[in-house]
């Protein structure tokens, strides 16, 4: 029990002092916190199949909060219904360059054409490339989050995470969103369309090729699912069941984190495999308040 007890502490201060190197050699400046959500709710809506159904059967409900939209989300005609007021984005593939693949440039083009006002929330590396892409379009508020993933003493995580240094490992783009909720000074916060099914498509094909379809509320077009295929080319199964375990952990580090801020997360996606965060239903079958 001892011997356990010295192995946990020095991995948790080999883990702190690994956290504060990153931060020094990773993370920037950031956007300050704010008071935009006080007294009120959003919804930050993954991409995930389920959100058809919520915008199809609850929208009235949906739209009765503060919207938060992410990923190729502006690529659909849903995005231009909603209006959501912010929007986020993590993957550095959205800020690779627009020749690469024609549904980012079609994205960047979406969301020049927002014509309310909408936050856009992009990792701190990435600003000066977002705002090239945004600019024109004096509807766009463009503000920062450091991806920065930090890990050890509970203390010191709670520091970083409130200083916007860091935040818990940023293995999907909910991630990062669910943070950017939490600044905007938002007490109340649902999650629809994330499903996070992901085990339920993953195979392997007779060439030992990973195969993980992750479908979205809309549908993927082939430049989407010839980009998805050689993203997962040289993986191994290992590889990809060691990310999914990894962004479930860091929802429970959310649920601690916001618990101790005093913000309520609540999942509002049927079906949904994240186990960290209580659930509800959407009104017409058990309302949210």
């Amino acid at each position: 029990m001892k011997i356990e007890k010295i192995q946990n502490f020095a991995g948790t201060l080999a883990a702190s002092a690994a956290s504060l190197i990153k931060v020094a050699l990773m993370s920037k400046g950031v956007s300050p916190q704010s008071s935009a959500g006080e007294g009120r709710s959003v919804v930050v809506m993954g991409n995930g199949p389920s959100l058809r159904k919520t915008i199809d059967e609850d929208g009235e409900w949906l739209c009765s909060h503060d919207l938060m939209a992410v990923n190729f989300a502006a690529n659909t005609p849903d995005f231009f219904k909603l209006r959501p007021r912010f929007y986020v984005m993590a993957d550095g593939h959205f800020f690779s360059g627009n020749a690469t693949d024609p549904n980012v440039a079609r994205l960047w083009g979406e969301l020049g054409k927002v014509s309310w006002k909408m936050s856009l929330w992009v990792p701190s590396k990435c600003r000066h490339l977002a705002k090239a892409l945004v600019i024109g379009n004096s509807n766009i508020e463009l503000k920062t989050f450091n991806l920065t993933p930090v890990e050890g003493a509970g203390w010191l995580k709670r520091v970083l995470l409130d200083s916007g240094l860091g935040m818990p490992r940023p293995r999907n783009v909910m991630i990062p969103a669910i943070m950017v909720a939490m600044r905007e000074g938002y007490k109340k916060i649902y999650l629809c369309g994330a499903d996070h099914t992901w085990t339920q498509t993953l195979s392997v094909d007779d060439e030992n090729f990973v195969v993980s379809v992750q479908p979205h509320f809309y549908k993927d077009n082939d430049d989407e699912h010839k980009r998805v295929r050689a993203a997962y080319a040289g993986l191994h199964l290992h590889d990809v069941l060691g990310s999914m375990s990894i962004a479930f952990r860091s929802y429970w580090e959310l649920a601690d984190y916001a618990r101790k801020r005093g913000v309520e997360i609540v999942n509002a996606t049927p079906g949904s495999m994240i186990d960290a965060f209580p659930r509800r239903s959407v009104c017409g079958r058990e309302p949210l308040r």
